[in-house]
């Protein structure tokens, strides 16, 4: 049977560093579970060396369990360093102003972190800014801690940029209230509103404003240039089949599936257009959407614990009955036989 195409998504190895200072500031020894994930220094300080989502999880969840630190996510949070997020981290720590800051991490989220269900998103107002992390749930014990390390590691970042500590005016998390909430008072003024429609933190004007004593604007610049110019690279397609796959993923999302239309006002082009450029490329839109849908499919059923209703969730179908029936159509096994074989062969 051959390998899913469609990937959940990676990150850079500067997390897996916050994750160990994280732990090493609870009182244990990260190596022997990095070394466990086969995270040596050798493969630590590899150029541009990625980690998946999925293990990236499974790591964190491990590392919830040795230091028995429900909130380690937030203290992750704590202890990062725009560093930590690359040639983007870097180029942000040369940004005149919070807001340049906040902009450049997310404008360039790819350069180290890449996610099939989203991207990060920056939306200003006359009064301040939202910094939204996208959806990853369901959420469970393996997932909870990567909201928590983003939107607590935006605000040590750029308190660090600034010289002065920030809080958000408000912050919102999708997923319920967890059993460490008082631990959320890092993150803002008031009270963290959770089972929230997004994951998302507030910042005033004032706040956005702040400078950056460091901020030389000639190596701004540069770093930024070099920063479009590695992104262009990295986010370049060559078929309009590639560009439709990477938009369905936060598409296939509650019971729902995308349709062509959908996808045509998307990519700004007319319907009639988009199915004439696939025909063109000896495809069709349906085929494109069944390809990548079994594709996850297969990647959620060999890489993730989500159980299968979860699974059709997120991959738009109404009913797990209906998911279960397509995935044995594609495989010619359930996706129960499918999950055995992989961790038998495993």
């Amino acid at each position: 049977m051959n390998a899913p195409r469609v990937r959940l998504g990676d990150l850079s190895v500067g997390f897996v560093h916050n994750l160990g200072d994280a732990v090493r500031s609870t009182g244990h020894d990260p190596q022997p579970l990095l070394d466990q994930f086969g995270l040596d220094a050798a493969r630590l300080g590899e150029a541009d060396a990625r980690l998946s989502i999925p293990r990236y999880m499974r790591l964190g969840h491990a590392a919830i369990q040795l230091s028995g630190m429900p909130g380690l996510g937030l203290r992750m949070g704590q202890l990062s360093r725009l560093s930590l997020a690359g040639l983007a981290g870097v180029t942000a720590a040369q940004a005149p102003t919070v807001r340049e800051a906040a902009r450049t991490l997310i404008r360039f989220e790819a350069l180290y972190a890449s996610n099939y269900r989203g991207q990060s998103s920056f939306h200003e107002d006359s009064e301040g800014a939202w910094l939204r992390f996208y959806s990853i749930s369901p959420y469970n014990d393996y997932n909870r801690f990567v909201v928590d390390s983003i939107l607590s590691g935006w605000l040590h970042q750029l308190s660090t940029l600034a010289g002065t500590p920030i809080l958000a005016e408000r912050a919102e998390i999708e997923f319920d209230a967890p059993s460490y909430t008082s631990d959320y008072a890092v993150l803002s003024e008031q009270p963290v509103a959770f089972g929230a429609g997004l994951n998302q933190l507030r910042l005033s004007q004032r706040t956005l404003g702040l400078r950056n004593p460091d901020h030389v604007p000639s190596t701004w610049r540069h770093l930024l240039q070099l920063c479009e110019r590695e992104l262009e690279q990295r986010t370049r397609t060559r078929t309009l089949r590639e560009r439709i796959t990477q938009l369905l993923g936060p598409l296939l999302n509650g019971g729902r599936e995308p349709d062509l239309e959908e996808v045509a006002a998307r990519l700004k082009l007319p319907t009639w257009t988009l199915r004439r450029r696939l025909a063109d490329e000896g495809t069709r839109f349906r085929a494109v959407l069944n390809d990548t849908r079994r594709d996850l499919a297969m990647t959620y059923i060999r890489d993730t614990e989500l159980a299968f209703g979860e699974i059709a969730y997120l991959l738009g179908f109404a009913s797990a009955e209906a998911f279960q029936r397509a995935f044995k159509r594609w495989n010619g096994q359930t996706p129960g036989e499918f999950r055995r074989s992989q961790r038998h062969s495993a």
